[in-house]
């Protein structure tokens, strides 16, 4: 079955960067679109960000765009995103699924920015 393992969150001050991993098994990862989500304290599932099969085509929600960027390496079907200029309003759980809606997330890694 899907199995995702979502790591690399942690505490940021404010400006600061993180780069969030997810270690993809029991299916092709090369085949399918893969999704960023995330949920804030007291608030339902957000997409951030996703990818196409190869990579080439990224799009990320307006509230990160030019802050985050997401990637792929299929070879190791591994996801990731790299978030820069971090805000308090980007504290929440952040998933890797496989459609917007967070589809056979895992457990979420935390990601806390405060000041």
């Amino acid at each position: 079955q899907i199995q995702l393992v979502e790591s690399g969150g942690g505490l940021v001050q404010p400006g600061g960067s993180l780069r969030l991993s997810c270690a993809a098994s029991g299916f092709t990862f090369s085949s399918e679109w893969m999704y960023w989500v995330r949920q804030a304290p007291g608030k339902g599932l957000e997409w951030v960000s996703y990818i196409s099969t190869g990579g080439k085509t990224t799009v990320y929600a307006d509230s990160v765009k030019g802050r985050f960027t997401i990637s792929r390496d299929n070879a190791k079907n591994m996801l990731y995103l790299q978030m820069s200029s971090l805000k308090s309003e980007d504290t929440a759980v952040y998933y890797c699924a496989i459609d917007p809606q967070g589809q056979g997330r895992g457990q979420g890694t935390q990601v806390t920015v405060f000041s």
